[in-house]
Protein backbone atom coordinates (compact mmCIF):
# COMPACT_ATOMS: atom_id res chain seq x y z
CA UNK A 1 0.00 0.00 0.00
CA UNK A 2 2.60 2.31 0.89
CA UNK A 3 4.65 1.84 -2.97
CA UNK A 4 0.98 2.20 -4.04
CA UNK A 5 0.78 5.86 -2.53
CA UNK A 6 4.37 6.54 -3.49
CA UNK A 7 3.33 5.82 -7.23
CA UNK A 8 -0.25 8.00 -7.56
CA UNK A 9 1.21 10.57 -5.12
CA UNK A 10 4.25 10.56 -7.25
CA UNK A 11 2.30 10.91 -10.49
CA UNK A 12 -0.22 13.81 -9.04
CA UNK A 13 2.61 15.70 -8.14
CA UNK A 14 4.37 15.49 -11.66
CA UNK A 15 0.55 16.46 -13.44
CA UNK A 16 0.86 19.31 -10.94
CA UNK A 17 4.16 20.40 -11.83
CA UNK A 18 3.35 20.42 -15.55
CA UNK A 19 0.31 22.53 -15.27
CA UNK A 20 2.11 24.80 -13.23
CA UNK A 21 5.43 25.05 -15.82
CA UNK A 22 3.29 24.97 -19.40
CA UNK A 23 -0.29 25.70 -18.51
CA UNK A 24 -0.32 28.20 -16.44
CA UNK A 25 1.87 30.43 -18.80
CA UNK A 26 0.04 29.32 -21.70
CA UNK A 27 -3.41 30.70 -19.96
CA UNK A 28 -1.63 33.76 -18.96
CA UNK A 29 -0.54 34.66 -22.42
CA UNK A 30 -4.09 33.70 -23.56
CA UNK A 31 -5.50 36.12 -20.85
CA UNK A 32 -3.23 39.01 -21.67
CA UNK A 33 -3.70 38.60 -25.60
CA UNK A 34 -7.41 39.31 -24.23
CA UNK A 35 -6.92 42.74 -22.20
CA UNK A 36 -7.44 46.15 -23.69
CA UNK A 37 -3.84 48.23 -23.77
CA UNK A 38 -4.16 49.69 -20.65
CA UNK A 39 -4.98 47.11 -18.68
CA UNK A 40 -2.05 44.47 -20.14
CA UNK A 41 0.24 46.84 -18.87
CA UNK A 42 -0.15 45.74 -15.65
CA UNK A 43 0.95 42.45 -16.40
CA UNK A 44 -1.25 40.76 -13.78
CA UNK A 45 -2.90 37.13 -14.00
CA UNK A 46 -6.29 38.09 -13.85
CA UNK A 47 -9.60 37.15 -16.21
CA UNK A 48 -10.28 40.68 -18.76
CA UNK A 49 -12.50 43.04 -17.64
CA UNK A 50 -13.24 43.83 -21.02
CA UNK A 51 -12.63 40.98 -23.33
CA UNK A 52 -10.76 42.42 -26.95
CA UNK A 53 -9.31 38.96 -28.24
CA UNK A 54 -10.18 39.03 -31.32
CA UNK A 55 -9.57 42.64 -31.98
CA UNK A 56 -6.29 41.86 -30.78
CA UNK A 57 -6.04 39.35 -33.42
CA UNK A 58 -7.31 41.54 -36.09
CA UNK A 59 -4.77 44.27 -35.14
CA UNK A 60 -1.35 41.93 -34.91
CA UNK A 61 -2.46 40.55 -38.19
CA UNK A 62 -2.70 43.66 -40.41
CA UNK A 63 0.30 45.18 -37.98
CA UNK A 64 2.85 46.55 -41.09
CA UNK A 65 0.88 46.17 -43.95
CA UNK A 66 0.04 42.70 -42.96
CA UNK A 67 3.81 41.56 -41.98
CA UNK A 68 2.98 38.76 -39.98
CA UNK A 69 1.26 36.89 -42.64
CA UNK A 70 4.43 37.84 -45.00
CA UNK A 71 6.12 36.10 -42.44
CA UNK A 72 4.69 33.33 -41.76
CA UNK A 73 5.03 32.31 -45.53
CA UNK A 74 8.94 32.75 -45.37
CA UNK A 75 8.96 30.92 -42.01
CA UNK A 76 6.72 27.86 -43.66
CA UNK A 77 9.15 28.12 -46.86
CA UNK A 78 12.29 28.12 -44.32
CA UNK A 79 11.29 25.54 -42.12
CA UNK A 80 10.24 23.25 -45.01
CA UNK A 81 12.99 23.64 -47.44
CA UNK A 82 15.59 23.32 -44.44
CA UNK A 83 13.99 20.21 -42.63
CA UNK A 84 13.41 18.49 -46.06
CA UNK A 85 17.18 18.51 -46.78
CA UNK A 86 17.94 17.46 -43.09
CA UNK A 87 15.80 14.58 -43.47
CA UNK A 88 17.67 13.50 -46.94
CA UNK A 89 20.84 14.22 -45.92
CA UNK A 90 21.15 13.44 -42.44
CA UNK A 91 19.60 9.98 -43.54
CA UNK A 92 21.78 9.34 -46.51
CA UNK A 93 24.94 10.19 -44.46
CA UNK A 94 23.72 8.15 -41.45
CA UNK A 95 23.12 5.17 -43.64
CA UNK A 96 26.84 5.25 -44.89
CA UNK A 97 28.17 5.73 -41.52
CA UNK A 98 26.56 2.79 -40.48
CA UNK A 99 27.08 0.24 -43.08
CA UNK A 100 30.08 0.51 -44.43
CA UNK A 101 33.18 1.00 -42.69
CA UNK A 102 36.23 2.91 -43.97
CA UNK A 103 39.09 4.73 -42.01
CA UNK A 104 37.39 7.69 -42.87
CA UNK A 105 34.29 7.05 -40.34
CA UNK A 106 36.40 8.28 -36.98
CA UNK A 107 37.20 11.69 -38.96
CA UNK A 108 33.18 12.12 -39.87
CA UNK A 109 31.91 10.88 -36.25
CA UNK A 110 34.43 13.52 -35.10
CA UNK A 111 33.19 16.16 -37.35
CA UNK A 112 29.39 15.33 -36.44
CA UNK A 113 29.80 15.42 -32.53
CA UNK A 114 31.46 18.42 -33.57
CA UNK A 115 28.58 20.31 -35.46
CA UNK A 116 27.50 19.47 -31.65
CA UNK A 117 29.41 20.73 -29.32
CA UNK A 118 31.10 23.82 -31.13
CA UNK A 119 28.70 26.64 -30.79
CA UNK A 120 27.77 28.37 -34.00
CA UNK A 121 30.03 31.36 -34.69
CA UNK A 122 27.88 34.32 -36.34
CA UNK A 123 31.07 37.28 -37.34
CA UNK A 124 32.53 34.01 -39.55
CA UNK A 125 29.16 32.65 -40.39
CA UNK A 126 28.24 35.96 -41.66
CA UNK A 127 31.79 36.28 -43.59
CA UNK A 128 30.99 33.43 -45.55
CA UNK A 129 27.33 34.37 -46.39
CA UNK A 130 29.02 37.36 -48.10
CA UNK A 131 31.30 35.35 -50.17
CA UNK A 132 28.80 33.65 -51.60
CA UNK A 133 26.42 35.76 -51.78
CA UNK A 134 23.71 34.58 -49.73
CA UNK A 135 23.68 36.86 -46.55
CA UNK A 136 20.19 38.93 -46.52
CA UNK A 137 19.03 35.89 -48.73
CA UNK A 138 16.51 33.00 -47.40
CA UNK A 139 18.42 30.35 -48.87
CA UNK A 140 21.16 31.72 -47.28
CA UNK A 141 19.22 30.68 -43.79
CA UNK A 142 18.40 27.72 -45.15
CA UNK A 143 21.97 26.77 -45.46
CA UNK A 144 22.69 27.85 -41.94
CA UNK A 145 19.83 26.16 -40.62
CA UNK A 146 20.87 22.84 -42.28
CA UNK A 147 24.70 22.99 -41.77
CA UNK A 148 23.45 23.53 -37.73
CA UNK A 149 21.04 21.08 -37.42
CA UNK A 150 22.87 18.51 -39.37
CA UNK A 151 24.63 16.61 -36.99
CA UNK A 152 21.60 16.17 -34.74
CA UNK A 153 19.66 14.35 -38.00
CA UNK A 154 22.92 12.27 -38.75
CA UNK A 155 23.10 10.66 -35.06
CA UNK A 156 19.54 10.10 -34.59
CA UNK A 157 19.23 8.27 -38.42
CA UNK A 158 22.51 5.97 -37.69
CA UNK A 159 21.63 4.87 -34.41
CA UNK A 160 18.17 3.77 -36.24
CA UNK A 161 20.03 2.50 -39.45
CA UNK A 162 21.71 -0.56 -36.84
CA UNK A 163 18.16 -1.86 -36.35
CA UNK A 164 17.49 -2.70 -39.85
CA UNK A 165 18.87 -6.16 -40.59
CA UNK A 166 21.24 -6.10 -43.53
CA UNK A 167 20.10 -9.16 -44.99
CA UNK A 168 17.57 -6.62 -47.03
CA UNK A 169 20.51 -4.90 -48.10
CA UNK A 170 21.78 -8.34 -49.47
CA UNK A 171 18.50 -9.66 -50.59
CA UNK A 172 17.64 -5.95 -52.70
CA UNK A 173 21.72 -6.54 -54.11
CA UNK A 174 20.85 -9.45 -55.26
CA UNK A 175 17.85 -8.39 -56.81
CA UNK A 176 20.04 -5.96 -59.00
CA UNK A 177 19.47 -2.82 -57.08
CA UNK A 178 22.06 -0.43 -56.98
CA UNK A 179 22.89 2.02 -54.58
CA UNK A 180 20.22 4.62 -54.53
CA UNK A 181 17.16 2.28 -55.66
CA UNK A 182 18.49 0.21 -52.15
CA UNK A 183 18.88 3.42 -50.16
CA UNK A 184 15.32 5.33 -51.29
CA UNK A 185 13.49 2.57 -52.13
CA UNK A 186 14.04 -0.21 -49.47
CA UNK A 187 16.28 1.77 -46.24
CA UNK A 188 14.54 5.01 -46.85
CA UNK A 189 11.20 3.67 -45.84
CA UNK A 190 11.56 1.76 -42.87
CA UNK A 191 13.15 5.37 -41.45
CA UNK A 192 9.60 6.39 -41.20
CA UNK A 193 9.25 6.64 -36.81
CA UNK A 194 12.48 8.52 -36.84
CA UNK A 195 11.48 10.91 -39.92
CA UNK A 196 8.55 12.13 -38.13
CA UNK A 197 10.79 12.85 -34.93
CA UNK A 198 13.30 14.53 -37.30
CA UNK A 199 10.92 16.37 -39.05
CA UNK A 200 8.90 17.57 -35.76
CA UNK A 201 11.72 18.17 -33.79
CA UNK A 202 13.75 20.68 -36.50
CA UNK A 203 10.67 21.94 -37.81
CA UNK A 204 9.96 23.23 -34.25
CA UNK A 205 13.23 24.52 -33.67
CA UNK A 206 13.71 26.00 -37.28
CA UNK A 207 10.00 27.60 -36.92
CA UNK A 208 10.96 28.95 -33.75
CA UNK A 209 14.41 30.32 -34.38
CA UNK A 210 14.88 34.15 -33.40
CA UNK A 211 18.40 34.96 -33.03
CA UNK A 212 19.81 33.10 -36.66
CA UNK A 213 17.05 35.04 -38.01
CA UNK A 214 18.04 38.52 -36.55
CA UNK A 215 21.96 38.31 -37.40
CA UNK A 216 21.50 36.33 -41.10
CA UNK A 217 18.27 37.35 -42.42
CA UNK A 218 17.42 41.17 -41.56
CA UNK A 219 15.07 43.34 -43.31
CA UNK A 220 10.88 43.35 -43.15
CA UNK A 221 11.08 41.79 -46.71
CA UNK A 222 12.47 38.69 -45.64
CA UNK A 223 10.88 38.79 -41.47
CA UNK A 224 10.08 35.48 -39.54
CA UNK A 225 7.78 35.16 -37.16
CA UNK A 226 9.59 35.38 -33.82
CA UNK A 227 10.90 38.77 -35.28
CA UNK A 228 7.82 39.97 -35.32
CA UNK A 229 7.67 40.29 -31.66
CA UNK A 230 9.69 43.36 -32.37
CA UNK A 231 7.02 45.48 -33.62
CA UNK A 232 5.49 45.33 -30.36
CA UNK A 233 8.60 45.46 -27.59
CA UNK A 234 9.97 48.46 -29.52
CA UNK A 235 6.84 50.59 -29.27
CA UNK A 236 6.13 51.35 -25.65
CA UNK A 237 4.82 48.94 -22.70
CA UNK A 238 1.18 49.49 -23.29
CA UNK A 239 1.66 46.90 -26.36
CA UNK A 240 1.50 44.10 -24.34
CA UNK A 241 -1.86 42.83 -25.34
CA UNK A 242 -0.65 43.19 -29.06
CA UNK A 243 2.87 41.16 -28.28
CA UNK A 244 1.15 38.73 -26.68
CA UNK A 245 -1.22 37.98 -29.33
CA UNK A 246 1.08 37.82 -31.33
CA UNK A 247 3.65 35.12 -29.32
CA UNK A 248 -0.21 33.74 -29.10
CA UNK A 249 -0.32 32.97 -32.83
CA UNK A 250 3.37 31.84 -33.57
CA UNK A 251 2.94 29.54 -30.71
CA UNK A 252 -0.34 27.54 -32.36
CA UNK A 253 1.55 26.02 -34.79
CA UNK A 254 4.31 23.85 -33.33
CA UNK A 255 2.24 23.26 -30.28
CA UNK A 256 -0.40 21.51 -32.79
CA UNK A 257 2.48 19.22 -34.05
CA UNK A 258 3.80 18.63 -30.93
CA UNK A 259 0.22 17.32 -30.16
CA UNK A 260 -0.60 15.01 -32.85
CA UNK A 261 3.25 13.79 -33.59
CA UNK A 262 4.50 13.41 -29.62
CA UNK A 263 4.04 9.48 -29.78
CA UNK A 264 5.91 9.41 -32.88
CA UNK A 265 8.38 11.51 -32.08
CA UNK A 266 8.73 9.21 -28.48
CA UNK A 267 8.70 6.11 -30.76
CA UNK A 268 11.78 7.13 -33.08
CA UNK A 269 13.90 8.68 -30.00
CA UNK A 270 13.69 5.74 -28.19
CA UNK A 271 13.72 3.08 -31.13
CA UNK A 272 17.14 4.55 -31.75
CA UNK A 273 18.40 5.16 -28.09
CA UNK A 274 17.85 1.96 -27.21
CA UNK A 275 18.36 -0.88 -30.25
CA UNK A 276 21.25 1.47 -31.43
Amino acid sequence: MRGLGWKWGGGILAIVIALVVFVVPFVFIVFTAGKTQAEAAALEFSWPTEWVFFENIATVLQTRDFLLVRAFLNSAILTTVAVAVMVVLGAMVGYVLQRRRSRWNPLVNTLVLAGLIIPPAVVPTIWVLQGLGLFKTLVGLIAVHVAFGLSFCILLFRAFVATIPRELDEAAIIDGAGPVKLFFRVVFPLLRSVIVTVIVVQAVFVFNDFTYALYFLPGDENATVQLTTFNYISQSVSSFNLLFADVLLITIPPLIMYIFFQRQIVAGMTSGAVKG
